[in-house]
């Protein structure tokens, strides 16, 4: 796990709970590696935000991209090279917000990525303003009298978007979390993992651990899935939903990879000059 840490500064605020995200991903890459998985083989991205501080402090390599747009580079890096293992970490400002569309078509298309979403219900390194997962109601510099809007419920959102592995964790449970990093990484398929942690200066650790619940039973069809995503309170942890349909790398080519296949300079310049000559 040593190696995992680079020499980055960390500036996260004392308390926060991307600590436990961060220390559940560095639990999890040796056991992917006991499962075969090489950690040159794993890239990880990020936007901007609290959660995209991660990207500094993660040994590993990767894209660090626009606010909002780093699922889209999931994408594109999975597309160009599928033997890569994707991991995106986002806010939820970040990933439900400015970067809505691409979390929503990722998941629509099954792309063959693990999403990360640091949920602190706030847009907490501009200062705290309220962010589509923010209860209805909650005080902050963009709304002193409170947010007049309902959030977005991610879990049930992501179900209905196509995401094959949907689930949800919290910071402060390192041993749950870290299993459930492994179980979405290993998930062939768009793995959506919401992790509840608060940004200390706007939410306490005690309005987590006082109603965190743990799910019963992992439902077994899409019907349950969602039945149990709109019931239980957003304080419900485990997995909610996994389902297995074609990956959107597959479907485009096949077992074809881009990267280990392409032409050699020679040939591309040969069959253009052949082109350039029919014409």
């Amino acid at each position: 796990m040593k190696d995992l840490k680079t020499y980055a500064e960390i500036t996260w605020c004392p308390g926060c709970g991307n600590f436990g995200i961060f220390t559940s991903v560095r639990n999890a890459i040796p056991l992917l590696e006991e499962k075969g998985i090489k950690r040159d083989n794993i890239v990880i991205t990020s936007g901007i935000g609290c959660h995209a501080k991660i990207f500094d402090y993660l040994n590993l390599s990767g894209f660090y991209g626009l606010h909002g747009r780093n699922c889209s580079n999931s994408e594109g890096i999975k597309i160009a090279n599928p033997d890569l293992k994707v991991i995106n970490f986002s806010g939820d400002a970040n990933g439900l917000a400015e970067g809505l569309a691409h979390t929503m078509f990722a998941a629509k298309r099954n792309q063959d990525l693990t999403f990360i979403l640091h949920n602190n219900s706030v847009y907490a390194l501009t200062t705290g303003q309220f962010s589509p997962l923010a209860e209805k109601g909650w005080k902050g510099p963009s709304t002193p009298r409170g947010s007049y809007e309902e959030p977005f419920n991610p879990i049930s959102l992501m179900i209905e978007a196509g995401a094959t592995f949907v689930a949800r964790g919290f910071a402060g449970d390192v041993k749950h979390l870290t299993d459930l990093m492994v179980q979405g990484v290993e998930h062939e398929g768009f793995a959506f993992i919401e992790v509840l942690q608060p940004a200390v200066p706007y939410h306490k650790w005690e309005e987590y651990r006082e109603q965190i619940e743990y799910l019963e039973k992992e439902p077994d069809t899409y019907f349950e899935a969602m039945k149990a995503a709109k019931e239980k309170h957003k304080f419900t942890i485990g997995i909610f939903y996994r389902t297995t349909r074609p990956v959107y790398h597959k479907e485009l080519y096949g077992e074809y990879n881009p990267i280990k296949k392409r032409l050699s300079k020679e040939t591309r310049i040969e069959k253009i000059h052949k082109i350039l000559e029919s014409k």
